[in-house]
């Protein structure tokens, strides 16, 4: 009786583990990408990025910066490189020991460490030089990592790419987000 008890026990721990994290599917152009998002490490990052999610902004966005060997960036402009706006900003929260390491997930920000909002961008190769502390002493908040589809990201990585307006790094091509949505939440199977 108490192995049934000590199995079902293990097999309950092993299934609230398994979920844990909330994970959102990223369908592009190219393929799809899952990401496990970490709301213990980050959970204002996390927390604004789902609202984000929820609200549909990054369904119709394009990666407009893709640099191969750093990071493919996307999250913030149409397919006409317009800017959507993204009123909420997130204080920054590179201190919680996630590194920018290959597939991982970060803010995108301006020199201002607090002016992340909706931009994200995807670790192509380990970029340890973006870590708290970087040198203006703060870093990027790296708040989730790519389970599924790091195949694609390489794809992205590796697409032809140009100067566009006043953007560099452009994709010739536009590899558009058509949707993400939160296919696990913590604590929900």
């Amino acid at each position: 009786m108490l192995r049934k008890i000590g199995v079902a026990l293990a097999g309950a721990l092993l299934s609230v583990a398994v979920v844990a994290e909330p994970s959102v599917e990223m369908q592009t152009t190219m393929g799809r990408i899952v990401i496990e998002l970490d709301s213990e490490k980050a959970p204002r990052t996390v927390r604004n990025f789902l609202q984000y999610v929820n609200e549909g902004f990054y369904n119709g966005t394009v990666f407009h910066r893709v640099i191969p060997g750093f990071m493919i960036q996307g999250g913030g402009f149409t397919v006409d490189l317009e800017q959507k706006p993204a009123p909420r900003k997130v204080e920054n929260e590179a201190k919680n020991g996630l590194r920018n390491d290959r597939g991982t997930i970060a803010m995108a920000r301006t020199s201002d460490p607090h002016s992340a909002s909706s931009q994200f961008f995807i670790n192509h190769r380990d970029n340890g030089s973006l870590n708290h502390p970087s040198p203006d002493g703060w870093g990027y908040t790296v708040f989730g990592r790519v389970t599924q589809g790091i195949e694609v990201v390489d794809k992205i990585a590796g697409v032809p790419t140009g100067n566009r307006a006043m953007h560099q790094n452009v994709p010739l091509e536009p590899v558009t987000i058509q949707s993400v949505r939160i296919i696990s939440e913590k604590g929900k199977p």
